[in-house]
């Protein structure tokens, strides 16, 4: 009984010891002791914005305070501090703390940087929070650095984060006549890949301009996997200020291409859908001029329409991209021919969808016709793992 009782013990313990482990992700921008050395001495680019913290200070402050040379800071969509609109134009400047230069990258010119700035570049360093959605930018601002680091002959290393919706993989890979700003890479909507295995797997794919190679090095997270729940502790984004945003993301950007509000302008963007002429419905809002949401769709006018924040994380998570929400708000509205936009096919990526939504078909249907895209890309992406499924 003894024997038994001390089995019983020790095995929970190491329970208890393999989930607390679990728990404790290290991202790669902490781990100084895998990068800081090879950085020494060369002039650096640090493309982040405000999620690129470890602890309480920034990788930024971390490189300085590690006697490391950053010449340039670049920034994404949001800005380097993250507050600005959705595609909202952003102008270069200064970083008021370090005096360090800050080359935007959403200046509504170029995406691309200048001669001038790469000359004074060695290497381009990434360290952002991205959210495993193909239509979040962050990872095409990555992949331009990439092209420019080709181009120039830079080197770059990503100080990889997990990804929060790494546990799914689902969405039709995207068709390259839709390739856009909210769409660089021929991957599903949700690749439930992070930064470095997106990175390793476009130098490694030849996607890159001219199938060109760059000299990267990727320093991966320590105790994370594909099915780990890693809520992210700084916002990635104005409009993303919670986990159930973050998981709803998938199913809800969609509207984005609609007359239909998908709360942007309230505490629930992602969470809630609606417009002024949707009937039959119980849940209503009204959008808000706010910061991160200057101008929201249906601004100040009061949508009816559907509270999705009933849903459990859990139930979140396992639908994927759900596209029940859209045909719900196309079929109410009358299924109007103007419905959906043309910025609908550079979201999903493909052609096929709206037309099924407009033939009737069930959002099952719909994801049944891509579920060959996601087996062939879960195949065409395991070379480039980092991180256990």
């Amino acid at each position: 009984m003894k024997k038994i009782i001390l089995l019983y013990f020790f095995t929970i313990t190491a329970a208890l010891a393999t989930y607390a482990t679990a728990q404790k992700v290290i991202t790669g921008a902490e781990r100084t002791d895998r990068y800081v050395t090879l950085l020494k001495n060369k002039k650096i680019a640090l493309l982040s914005n405000h999620t690129g913290m470890v602890g309480n200070e920034h990788t930024l402050d971390l490189m300085l305070r590690k006697g490391l040379n950053v010449t340039t800071i670049f920034s994404p969509e949001h800005g380097f501090r993250g507050n600005a609109d959705a595609g909202e134009h952003v102008k270069s400047s200064v970083d008021q703390k370090t005096g360090i230069p800050i080359a935007s990258l959403y200046d509504g010119k170029t995406r691309m940087p200048s001669k001038t700035v790469m000359d004074n570049i060695d290497v381009i360093v990434t360290d952002i929070q991205d959210v495993g959605l193909r239509y979040y930018t962050y990872y095409c601002t990555m992949i331009d650095l990439m092209n420019a680091a080709a181009k120039y002959g830079k080197e770059f290393m990503v100080l990889d984060r997990p990804n929060p919706n790494g546990m799914t993989v689902d969405g039709p890979i995207l068709d390259m006549k839709y390739a856009s700003g909210v769409g660089r890479l021929p991957i599903p909507v949700v690749h439930g890949m992070t930064l470095g295995e997106l990175a390793l797997m476009a130098n490694g794919e030849g996607w890159l301009n001219g199938k060109a190679k760059v000299k990267l090095t990727v320093i991966p997270c320590d105790n994370y996997t594909h099915s780990t729940r890693y809520r992210l502790p700084v916002a990635p984004s104005p409009n993303l200020p919670d986990m159930k945003s973050i998981y709803l993301y998938p199913s809800t950007c969609y509207f984005e291409a609609t007359p239909v509000s998908l709360g942007r302008g309230t505490d629930m963007p992602f969470q809630i859908y609606g417009h002024p002429d949707m009937k039959g419905c119980d849940f209503s809002f009204t959008p808000k001029s706010r910061p991160g949401a200057k101008k929201p769709p249906m601004m100040d006018r009061l949508c009816h329409g559907r509270d999705l924040r009933n849903l459990t994380e859990e139930q979140m998570i396992a639908q994927g991209i759900n596209l029940d929400y859209i045909i719900d708000a196309y079929r109410n509205l009358g299924s109007k021919p103007g419905f959906f936009t043309s910025f609908f096919e550079r979201l999903i990526g493909v052609d096929y969808v709206r037309t099924m939504i407009a033939a009737g078909a069930s959002a099952s249907e719909i994801k049944a016709r891509w579920a060959d895209d996601v087996a062939k890309f879960k195949t065409k992406r395991a070379p480039y793992l980092l991180y256990a499924e």
